[in-house]
């Protein structure tokens, strides 16, 4: 055993002690520290591309749909969960809630462009694309809930199911007709100056913040991922809230679903591979613990502009395309190692 005064025992407590200052830092406000230091360096570099208004815009834009899937899978991930579908559900929401739509506007399912669709139409395409996103939820929470498969497989499997059936029902061929209201209010629209893409994102996050951080509903969810078994000992219906969990993941999916297609005018099947990976990134590296009971709404917001501005400075700065893929998976890796700095000072504290 190695006495008080061992030189190894010493340097192994400083380097403990340093892995514990390194890991209070980055589960504080490092990673908000981080996003405003990328937006500095961007507006330096390219003051007159990448800090005006209109590229400032964009980016909320682009973040919007995002962050709508993020929030579902912050629920899932506090849980102790994982979503690997997020992005194929989000496709199959808008082929069917597309076709509906297309359908109920009475135009031939080869048209291009715009439809006449009115509100109800367009209500009822939102419908559609809700109801697709919390069946493949619920398909989710059954398997890993009541089943008991491993969430990795469970999504990972349906991600395939959603993309495959998304490609079935178009023969692999996007619908390219939406109500024109929908593109010139929703996809295109303003609120007082703000893009209505992005206020959904806003609304969607306050909601979620309110739901995750002051009801009982979102205490289970921590509970859940803090312990299952002594959540279920407490009273909590471990298998309900999981199911729940995963349909509220689905059904933002399905909204999702209705922006993308808001935003584009058209199905986008081959234009989300990357989301689930782009959550989980922006949701750990927003401080949400992958092993569960630790997150907030709030991380993720930061988490997700984080990507989101690096690969648009990448765009700005002439950075070859290529390397926006690179940097998004060293964005995940850095978002796991963080989480570990953290829970390793947790354990010694």
């Amino acid at each position: 055993m190695a006495s008080a005064n061992d030189p190894t025992s010493a340097a192994e407590a400083e380097a403990g002690a340093s892995r514990d200052v390194w890991g209070r830092l980055l589960g504080g406000g490092w990673i908000f520290l981080l996003l405003i230091a990328l937006i500095v360096i961007f507006s330096a570099l390219r003051p007159t591309q990448f800090g005006s208004a209109y590229n400032l815009s964009m980016l909320a834009v682009n973040a919007a749909i995002l962050l709508v899937l993020s929030v579902g899978q912050t629920f899932v991930i506090i849980a102790a969960g994982i979503d690997l579908s997020v992005g194929a559900v989000l496709v199959f929401a808008s082929i069917t809630s597309a076709q509906a739509m297309l359908h109920l506007s009475g135009a031939p399912g080869g048209t291009y462009g715009t439809t006449g669709g009115g509100w109800g139409v367009v209500l009822a395409g939102l419908a559609v694309a809700l109801a697709s996103g919390a069946f493949w939820g619920a398909v989710n929470g059954f398997l890993v809930a009541v089943a008991r498969i491993p969430a990795l497989i469970v999504t990972l499997g349906t991600f395939g199911m959603a993309l495959g059936f998304a490609q079935i029902l178009t023969n692999g061929v996007d619908v390219r007709a939406v109500p024109e209201l929908l593109v010139d209010v929703i996809g295109s629209g303003t609120v007082a100056g703000v893009p209505v893409l992005v206020v959904i994102a806003i609304l969607v996050s306050l909601l979620g913040a309110v739901v995750l951080h002051l009801t009982r509903f979102g205490l289970h969810v921590f509970a859940v991922g803090s312990d299952a078994e002594a959540a279920r000992r407490s009273g909590i219906n471990v298998r309900a809230r999981l199911i729940g969990i995963y349909v509220l993941s689905g059904m933002l999916a399905g909204l999702a679903a209705m922006m993308s297609t808001a935003r584009f005018g058209t199905t986008t099947i081959g234009g989300h591979a990357m989301d689930n990976l782009s959550t989980i990134s922006a949701v750990v590296l927003g401080g949400t613990s992958l092993f569960g009971g630790i997150g907030s709404i709030a991380g993720t917001v930061v988490g997700v502009f984080i990507p989101i501005v690096l690969l648009n400075g990448f765009v700005i700065l002439g950075i070859p395309p290529f390397w926006q893929t690179v940097a998004t998976g060293a964005v995940l890796v850095l978002a796991v190692w963080i989480d570990q700095l953290k829970r390793r000072a947790r354990e010694r504290g």
